[in-house]
């Protein structure tokens, strides 16, 4: 293949796609010097340091390329997006074939009021926005894998949709095994179903801890030198660069959607738990997406918005909420914001405003919007709703929050606020008389690996 600096070629159906010169490597955000292929960051997920991988550099796509997003599907958008990207990791039919099989669903830019809209991340395979990543890195696995001899083990931990997307997503994938850490008693019933009923390749682990526990049991089980010399550990948490990319095409596509006249000055607000979600949207910033400002809305498990107050970053014991996936209290994405951001508060406060939503706000708010526009909230985009009003008291912008679940997902919360019964889709609804398969474990590292061996 040759490189070339900026130059145009024709995809599938014609249409442009750009092209930037030379390979591009992965770093360790514990040290730059330290660099690994696509496939490399992606299989180990985790860099030796325990380091995050991040791009060596974000590229730059020109204004052409944003004036012509206007009208195309979400699988064009990811296309020409993730072309930009891959192109030197894959042909150009290998992506095509990933995006058609794993991002075929809506993602509809809904209004809910005038000028603010939500985006509806929820109408994938498991009714939550991380079947985006999840499946989109499901297939970008097996394409690394399909000529490797030695199975790979999944290790991954959730606060609730993280798991269920990733079992879905990988469920049946030759070569591939999935183990899922929960926390006990931490997830919605439905939620844990989802994670719990597949069988086949899929495996549940009960953690008497917090998510935190989880995430630990998981940083700690690909440090450990013995366990990897003996089982090929990979992630499917957001510290997998392979999750994160994909998400930063969805809020392509969401400014594709705003109409015309009112996408002079957009205004996204990102419900954060482990910031994933929000970075990948700050990478899309940086890749050239006119977006005015984030907005990070958090429940009380507030530590970044706090960072961004004071300059401190104090990790801390999570809380649990009403919105449960956003309960981290020492989030694994912000060494990834402060490395897009050279470790300056300043540079990311520019870009990012944050704001943290009480439980009782919560259950008001999905109570408030359900009466006045017809719109039902789950707990999470509540949360980001909320946050979206306040800052727009403060500036005049079109605002977009992201839904990032069925309410469905959260029937005992969203029925409590309303008073009104959820509708269930069947793809839940089908779940509640499966039989659970998970097993117990205390939040230790040797008990996992006991399992793992």
């Amino acid at each position: 293949m040759v490189h070339r600096p900026w130059s145009i070629v024709h995809g599938p159906s014609s249409k442009q796609i750009y092209h930037l010169c030379n390979t591009m490597h992965y770093y360790s955000t514990n040290n730059r010097n330290h660099h690994a292929t696509l496939k490399e960051a992606v299989i180990r997920g985790q860099a030796p340091d325990k380091g995050l991988y991040m791009p060596e550099r974000i590229i730059t796509l020109p204004d052409t390329f944003y004036q012509n997003l206007k009208g195309l599907s979400f699988e064009e958008v990811a296309f020409k997006v993730g072309w930009a990207m891959f192109r030197d990791d894959m042909e150009l039919g290998d992506l095509k074939n990933i995006i058609d099989n794993s991002l075929h669903f809506p993602m509809p830019l809904v209004q809910v009021e005038e000028g603010i809209y939500s985006l509806e991340l929820f109408h994938g395979p498991t009714l939550a926005f991380k079947d985006v990543g999840a499946r989109f890195m499901a297939r970008l696995l097996g394409h690394f894998l399909k000529n490797e001899d030695n199975e790979v083990t999944v290790l991954v931990a959730t606060s609730g949709d993280t798991g269920s997307a990733v079992a879905h997503g990988f469920l049946g994938v030759p070569g591939i095994k999935v183990v899922i850490l929960y926390p006990s008693g931490k997830v919605s019933p439905l939620q844990e179903k989802q994670l719990t009923t597949l069988g086949q390749n899929i495996t549940a682990l009960e953690v008497e801890g917090s998510f935190d526990d989880c995430q630990a049991l998981v940083k700690q089980a690909f440090a450990d030198t013995e366990l990897n010399a003996r089982i090929n550990l990979t992630s499917a948490n957001s510290i997998n660069i392979a999750r994160l990319i994909p998400q930063s095409f969805y809020y392509h596509y969401a400014w594709s959607q705003v109409p015309k006249g009112e996408d002079d000055k957009v205004v996204i607000c990102v419900p954060s738990g482990n910031f994933g979600n929000l970075t990948a949207g700050l990478m899309a910033k940086r890749m050239g997406l006119p977006v005015h400002r984030f907005v990070a809305a958090t429940n009380a498990n507030d530590v970044v918005p706090q960072y961004l107050r004071t300059g401190q970053f104090t990790p801390r014991a999570s809380v649990s909420t009403l919105s449960n996936a956003m309960d981290v209290g020492n989030p694994s994405n912000f060494a990834r914001m402060m490395d897009l951001y050279g470790n300056n508060q300043e540079a990311l406060a520019k870009d990012v405003v944050s704001c943290a939503i009480a439980d009782d706000e919560t259950s008001a708010t999905i109570q408030e919007v359900l009466q006045r526009t017809g719109y039902l909230l789950d707990p999470h985009g509540a949360v980001g709703y909320l946050a979206l009003k306040r800052y727009l008291k403060t500036e005049t912008a079109t605002g977009i929050f992201l839904g990032t679940a069925h309410p469905a997902k959260f029937i005992e919360v969203v029925e409590a606020a309303t008073g009104q019964p959820v509708e269930v889709p069947e793809a839940l609804e089908s779940l509640r008389h499966k039989e659970k398969l998970a097993h117990k474990i205390a939040p230790h590292l040797e008990e996992l690996k006991r399992y793992l061996a």
